[in-house]
């Protein structure tokens, strides 16, 4: 069920900003938190890249600088509304992230950023595999999203986001196997990397 701090949020430009901003203190500031799904990997101008649930187009504004070929994807309007605004040099689909309207072994990379706890299990599923199918062989798959955090300190800052500004969903992501569902599909996962007291993970994993 979605609090009232999460409706307020996605409606409010202002208010997401400077909670996202807020949380990625954790990691450095939003600046770093952007980049830790991209460290390692090599892309260049003619990459072909989906921002796989692109939002507003927080991580597109960074993907455009290094690769002309993104192309950002979300089911919202709203939200794809605000991404052509703040960056207009990407390209952009209204579609759901199971259901992807692209053709087999398209990309390079795929990303996506602190979406995958929006998901339902079985949701989470069908995107993993959909996501699978639209890489081309050899690509990758990066990401960064919640973890059960290791170090007890971070338990009651999570717990307390979580409460405010999640659903059950996210709650459900911090007992998933996320390296484990990945090789189930296919994927050779290459790097699983914890931040913030493990209560963030990135991911990278090859098909």
């Amino acid at each position: 069920m979605a609090t009232i701090l999460r409706d307020l949020s996605y409606r409010y430009q202002w208010l997401y900003d400077s909670i996202s901003r807020l949380a990625a203190l954790s990691v450095g500031g939003e600046g770093r938190f952007r980049q830790l799904a991209l460290q390692g990997l090599t892309i260049d101008s003619g990459t072909q890249v989906l921002d796989l649930c692109c939002g507003s187009g927080q991580a597109t504004q960074l993907l455009v600088k290094l690769s002309q070929n993104v192309t950002g994807l979300d089911a919202s309007p709203f939200s794809l509304q605000r991404a052509r605004q703040n960056v207009p040099s990407a390209s952009y689909v209204q579609a759901f992230a199971e259901e992807m309207p692209f053709a087999d072994c398209l990309f390079d990379v795929v990303h996506t950023s602190a979406a995958l706890h929006e998901m339902q299990p079985q949701q989470l599923r069908k995107i993993i595999n959909e996501v699978f199918r639209v890489l081309k062989p050899g690509g990758v798959f990066t990401l960064v999203d919640f973890h059960t955090p290791i170090n007890p300190i971070f338990w009651p800052g999570v717990s307390l986001f979580l409460l405010l500004f999640e659903t059950e969903t996210a709650w459900e992501l911090l007992k998933t196997d996320l390296p484990g569902l990945l090789t189930e599909t296919g994927f050779e996962v290459s790097k699983q990397t914890l931040y913030a007291g493990g209560s963030l993970q990135v991911i990278q994993a090859k098909k």
